[in-house]
């Protein structure tokens, strides 16, 4: 059994909780165990978005430290915050510890997208 960890972004959370639900139960049907990173806040796109690139920065920072400790696939049921995770975490100013983090994740990220849980 695959174990996916499941990345539950801001606005699901604050807006669309059913759409957690549903990710979780349509994971679970397709036969993989579901974990959740329980430190996972904000991936910091809205305050990339809006320009604020330090508070994005230290966002981003914190997603990838948590990301990065996980095994497995990750699934963010939400196309704008994967955009954010796997292409433009790029574009901020890390130090090479976290630079290596993103290309990681990213990596896993894109993986998760090509194969099917």
């Amino acid at each position: 059994m695959t174990t996916v960890q499941l990345v539950v972004t801001c606005l699901v959370d604050a807006f669309f909780p059913e759409v957690g639900v549903a990710t979780v139960e349509l994971l679970e049907r397709s036969g993989a165990s579901v974990a959740f990173p329980h430190d996972q806040t904000c991936c910091g796109q809205p305050a990339f978005n809006a320009g604020a690139r330090d508070e994005a920065k230290a966002m981003a920072e914190h997603t990838l430290e948590v990301l990065d400790a996980t095994q497995g696939p990750i699934v963010l049921p939400s196309g704008s915050c994967t955009d954010m995770i796997v292409n433009h975490y790029q574009e901020l100013d890390f130090d090479d510890e976290h630079r290596e983090m993103a290309t990681r994740v990213a990596e896993i990220g894109r993986a998760s997208c090509r194969e099917r849980v």
